[in-house]
């Protein structure tokens, strides 16, 4: 394949980078994925939400399963870490393993990051895979209903996941990961109100049993079914760092109804753009980005089928 012919590179090989891709080559058009295996939904040991698996699904399942999809359609897929993105005259150019690679638009689905507890990551790796660290309350909170659950956080973000845990169990305890909570007079009224314990941290170790996990924190030590951390995010757009794009507050890229962003031919989608962080909005997103990429290309070149040779004209 032709540098040059490329019509969209997506940066991103998570839900949204591959949907975008199914439906960008289901419109007839050439595209490359470019993928680091950081997929946040890799990490899903089983979500019941996805429409279709009322069993559930792994993450990696539901990606390979997307991947083999586009992979059928001609997707092409490179593995690596795009280190920039440049605007050209007629186009971008991504920078991978010191090679340039130029396509007419770009899509940008790099999601986001978790913010991790404090812990060996062997062992939190194995604690998300069991249930018993958990990142995505209005993905898995059924999964807890009537037992016990911590939220390691502080502040507004931590009480708002306590509060929301709340109507899944009447066991919900807030821990802060720090020596000292960020708690106004109104937080811990309302947490008094829904009946969340309140503990102070720091958070030491985390042990492992079965069923449950330990945390030790200030004042002893914890056994809880599943822990949400509530330490945020951070959002994979540093590709866009010199380009003159409006941001939110957090970093996410701002864009219209159709996915594009301020810079004609660059588009987002999922959880790098302000939404619900959940995989049907990012997929969501990324149909509507694919659909409006296939229009824009076609008001600046027609885009017209070529009859393939050696096959029949007329009806078939």
């Amino acid at each position: 394949m032709a540098e040059q012919a490329r019509d969209c590179i997506i940066v991103g090989g998570g839900p949204a980078g591959l949907t975008a891709a199914i439906y960008l080559a289901r419109y007839h058009l050439r595209i490359l994925v470019i993928e680091d295996g950081r997929s946040r939904a890799a990490t899903i040991p089983l979500t019941r939400n996805h429409a279709g698996f009322p069993d559930g699904i792994s993450g990696v399942d539901l990606l390979g399963r997307m991947r083999a999809q586009a992979e059928l359609y001609g997707v092409a897929f490179r593995h690596g870490c795009a280190s920039a993105l440049v605007k050209d005259t007629d186009g971008f150019s991504v920078a991978l393993d010191g090679e340039r690679i130029s396509a007419r638009t770009i899509l940008l689905a790099t999601g986001v990051v978790n913010r991790r507890p404090a812990m060996n990551m062997a062992l939190h790796d194995e604690a998300v895979a069991n249930g018993q660290i958990r990142y995505c309350p209005v993905c898995d909170a059924y999964e807890i209903t009537d037992k016990s659950v911590a939220v390691i956080g502080t502040g507004d973000q931590g009480v708002e996941e306590a509060v929301f845990l709340r109507s899944y169990t009447d066991d919900v305890t807030l821990v802060s990961p720090n020596a000292d909570h960020r708690l106004t007079a109104d937080h811990v009224e309302r947490l008094n109100r829904f009946g969340i314990r309140i503990l102070t941290g720091p958070v030491e170790r985390f042990e492992l049993g079965k069923n449950f996990i330990t945390v030790s924190h200030a004042e002893g030590r914890s056994t809880f079914a599943s822990i949400y951390p509530a330490l945020g995010s951070d959002i994979r757009s540093e590709l866009t760092t010199d380009l003159d794009l409006g941001r939110t507050a957090a970093g996410c890229l701002k864009v219209d109804s159709h996915q594009r962003t301020d810079i004609h031919g660059l588009y987002a989608a999922g959880d790098v753009v302000l939404g619900l962080d959940q995989m049907s909005h990012a997929m969501g997103q990324a149909a509507v980005a694919a659909t409006a990429i296939r229009n824009d290309l076609s008001e600046t070149t027609a885009l017209l089928r070529r009859r393939a040779v050696g096959r029949p004209s007329g009806p078939r």
